[in-house]
């Protein structure tokens, strides 16, 4: 393989291909030189001549394969393996914190939510993910061929109780309860991926009927639905089950349990906005005063949302690591930041690691449903105040093939943001920390835009929210116009959305 191929299979902090068909790029020969060049980036890392290392996967088909292979690189580079067979990515993080079972390193064999015939590896080390310039290094390493030589043996590892034993253990002790749930119906999608384990090991545990969960098997074809959060089909899967079996509250994650989703009993999804909206509600009623960090495409609701409860919303760039790297320095720096949410459910808490963990996520979550239930309260009572957008939407803009993609979309961004300050009643929004947030006033379409440049494909995104019916077109019109005059820029998602709003009898605006 050319170096080039090895960095073909970075996806941010992962490394991601495809793991079966034609076109498989994540083959046998890819996987053992990647393992091997990682255990002896560690080994280079820590000093140390022989290595633990666990490995874990999701329910994906090529899963045993790449475990088979991943285990005979390892073992290999005289490296012991923690065999922990179907697994969560926080899981594997977490096993490297307990001491007892001397781990060094751990993979995690995902491609999270993408289609079946993906497949990839996740690395941590003790103090976290790896970051990507890392997975850089680690590929380089591997077309360079170094490795370690030796012998190692494979351990069986059943951890999953262990971990899910240390959330049941997080909700009794918060509420005092051993079975804090008793009487609340509480059901789980897991879409067929790893997530199943959270009603049998968590929620029976605690009370909970979970009668009418559904799609626990593990099964990698995804028969039902993708195992994502934020796809319409699987959220109206789990929205349609909690009304179904009058559920108190609902759950749904996705192929690695690393994001999550809930539903209020009202069969009305808790996701994106609300989601944030929760557990900052939940974390500023215990300490107010906390910046809640969060990716760029947070609505204006949310900010005065978390305001309003003393906090503050520092709206950053989308990206889980950027979030919790954000929210890292800012502590650093003196500031209290508990939280580090992307609007795809990514979810990372300080007291946690900030690891981004779903199942965590929801944990937290239901100690609040337990305590609100002994006040006749629902959870959902937490954001009733959160003001909602009356339109939004999302235009994924091309550019035409071939082209400077990245030279050009930031020549775009620079000249929108001087273009804004010339139009009357939209201008630039202050503190913004990535592409170009653009404010409408009421009169020109009340309600915010953001442009910006995809972290890894050549897209320029854009995202619009309006606080009243009819506002949504002509923040769009708008942003057409602007962005109109830029011949490699393939427009017609924007069209799209103009021509929805049309069809949906908003006012008519001049012709496109």
């Amino acid at each position: 393989m050319t170096l080039q191929d090895y960095l073909q299979l970075k996806s941010g902090t992962d490394v991601r291909g495809t793991a079966s068909g034609e076109h498989t790029n994540l083959t046998n020969e890819a996987i053992d030189s990647i393992v091997k060049s990682f255990l002896y980036f560690v080994c280079e890392r820590t000093g140390k001549h022989n290595l633990t290392v666990a490995v874990g996967h999701d329910s994906r088909l090529s899963a045993e394969r790449i475990t088979r292979a991943t285990c005979d690189a390892a073992t290999e580079s005289r490296c012991n393996v923690l065999l922990c067979g179907l697994a969560s990515t926080p899981s594997m993080f977490m096993i490297l914190q307990d001491q007892s079972f001397g781990a060094d390193c751990s993979i995690m064999i995902t491609a999270s939510h993408m289609p079946s015939e993906k497949n990839g590896l996740k690395f941590f080390l003790p103090n976290g993910g790896l970051e990507g310039k890392e997975v850089t290094e680690i590929l380089t390493l591997a077309h360079e061929g170094k490795h370690l030589t030796g012998a190692g043996k494979i351990i069986p590892t059943d951890y999953m109780p262990i971990y899910a034993a240390t959330l049941v253990k997080k909700v009794r002790n918060a509420t005092g309860k051993q079975k804090p749930l008793a009487g609340k119906k509480i059901i789980v999608d897991a879409g067929n991926g790893a997530g199943g384990f959270y009603v049998e090991s968590v929620l029976r545990p605690l009370g909970a009927d979970t009668e009418g969960s559904q799609f626990l098997e593990p099964d990698g074809s995804f028969p039902n639905h993708i195992p994502n959060p934020e796809d319409k089909t699987a959220m109206q899967s789990i929205c349609a089950q909690v009304k179904k079996t009058n559920a108190d509250f609902g759950i749904i994650f996705d192929t690695d349990v690393d994001r999550a989703g809930a539903v209020n009993s009202d069969g009305v999804e808790i996701n994106r906005n609300k989601l944030i909206a929760l557990i900052s509600a939940v974390l500023l009623l215990e300490r107010a005063g906390g910046y809640i960090v969060t990716d760029s495409v947070t609505s204006d609701g949310l900010t005065d949302f978390i305001t309003a409860r003393g906090g503050v919303h520092h709206r950053f760039k989308r990206g889980y690591k950027n979030v919790i790297d954000e929210a890292k320095r800012l502590n650093a720096a003196g500031f209290y930041a508990p939280l580090a949410i992307e609007t795809s459910g990514h979810a990372a808490l300080a007291e946690n690691y900030f690891l981004d963990d779903g199942a965590y996520l929801v944990t937290r979550l239901l100690i609040s449903l337990a305590t609100m239930a002994g006040q006749n309260k629902e959870i959902g009572d937490l954001i009733a105040d959160l003001k909602t957008a009356a339109e939004e939407g999302e235009a994924r803009l091309g550019f035409a093939a071939g082209c400077d993609f990245k030279t050009l979309g930031a020549q775009v961004l620079e000249n929108l943001q001087n273009d804004v300050a010339n139009l009357t009643g939209v201008r630039p929004a202050d503190n913004n920390y990535e592409g170009v947030r653009i404010r409408f006033d009421e009169d020109h379409g009340d309600g915010w835009a953001l442009v910006r440049m995809s972290l890894h494909d050549p897209i320029l995104p854009v995202n619009f929210e309006s606080n009243r019916n009819g506002g949504g077109k002509i923040i769009a019109k708008t942003l057409y116009d602007l962005l109109s005059k830029y011949d490699f820029l393939q427009l017609q998602s924007l069209k799209n959305f103009l021509a929805l709003l049309e069809y949906s009898g908003f006012p008519m605006l001049p012709s496109i």
